[in-house]
C-alpha cells in the first residue's frame, strides 16, 4: 500500500494545526486526519468518533507500528513543506471550527 497523495488544509488554531486527507494507491481516501501540536510537538491523529461515554474511537487507523510511522512521516513532511511555503497557502487556511471538506480544492498541479 502506498500513499499516493497527501492534501494538507492548515487551520488557524493554537493546537489543531491542520486537517489532512490522504489517498492510498490512487483509489482510497482517508479524510479528517488531524495534525495537532501537543506538549511533545506535532503529532498525527487519525479520524475518530466520539462515543456516548465521552471517549474517542479511531474510525480508520494503521494496523501496525511500521505503517503508522510511514504515514506519520509522509503527513508531517508534507505539512512542514507547506508551512515553509505558507504565503502560497493563505487561501487554503481554514478558520477555527471549519472542516476540511469545506475547503476549496488545491490548485491544479499541486502535489
Amino acid at each position: 500500500m502506498d500513499i499516493t497523495e497527501v492534501r494538507v488544509f492548515p487551520v488557524d488554531d493554537e493546537k489543531l494545526k491542520a486537517f489532512v486527507s490522504i489517498i492510498l494507491d490512487d483509489c482510497f481516501v482517508i479524510s479528517d486526519i488531524k495534525i495537532i501540536h501537543g506538549p511533545k510537538g506535532l503529532f498525527v491523529s487519525m479520524p475518530s468518533k466520539k462515543r456516548k461515554d465521552g471517549t474517542f474511537r479511531d474510525i480508520a487507523h494503521p494496523l501496525n507500528s511500521d505503517t503508522r510511522r510511514r504515514m506519520e512521516h509522509q503527513i508531517l513532511t508534507r505539512y512542514r513543506k507547506e508551512v515553509l511555503h505558507g504565503d502560497e497557502l493563505e487561501s487554503r487556511v481554514l478558520p477555527e471550527g471549519a472542516v476540511a471538506s469545506e475547503a476549496p480544492p488545491p490548485p491544479t498541479g499541486e502535489l
